[in-house]
């Protein structure tokens, strides 16, 4: 890949984690169980790839809450990889440490930094996040800052796959990162987010 097109490459991430309708049961923490990323060539203006890592929770367990949420399961976790090895795979197989990346908001942000200080694992990611969600309400004029599905509506965008599905919602975000960067909106000169402090 030459390196004009790899400049323009941007991994958008969404991650699912462990959840409860109220707090969680006593010794349990929530925990990422499913990372989903796809990679866009905002060059091109196109999503080339999309990934998912199914990870096993150390300590969490899949409520029902969640499952009917997300449409993840405990058998299903369980065949996932360890949260130490998904960072070993974000930075090896998807250049999370080089790449450009950016989520819906920064719960997805927060979540890997607390994750990764409490298990001290690496973080995989480098600075260059872009909050997507941020950058949509301000390219929209927006007062509060829409919710993903929300904010495909008002884009004229169609949800495709399942809300609350990490693999499904990198790919919906995805499009709207396109968007907004079709229109001129994506932080950043030649579109290259800009750095979260």
């Amino acid at each position: 890949m030459d390196s004009v097109r790899a400049e323009g490459l941007v991994n958008v991430v969404d991650v699912e984690a462990t959840c409860w309708a109220g707090s969680p049961p006593p010794g349990e923490v929530s925990e990422i169980i499913e990372v989903g990323l796809t990679v866009v060539d905002l060059t091109a203006g196109e999503r080339l790839a999309r990934h998912r890592i199914l990870v096993r929770p150390d300590r969490s367990t899949v409520s029902a809450f969640c499952t009917e949420l997300t449409g993840l399961t405990q058998p299903e976790v369980d065949q996932g990889v360890g949260f130490a090895e998904a960072c070993r795979l974000l930075a090896a197989e998807h250049r999370a440490g080089t790449r450009p990346w950016a989520s819906w908001g920064d719960y997805d942000r927060h979540q890997f930094t607390r994750q990764c200080q409490a298990t001290r694992t690496p973080y995989p990611f480098n600075r260059r996040h872009t909050n997507a969600k941020a950058a949509f309400t301000e390219a929209y004029g927006l007062r509060k800052r829409p919710g993903m599905a929300q904010a495909l509506e008002i884009a004229g965008l169609p949800l495709e796959g399942r809300h609350h599905r990490g693999e499904d919602d990198a790919w919906n975000i995805a499009s709207l990162v396109l968007l907004l960067s079709a229109r001129g909106h994506w932080p950043g000169p030649g579109g290259t987010p800009r750095l979260t402090p």
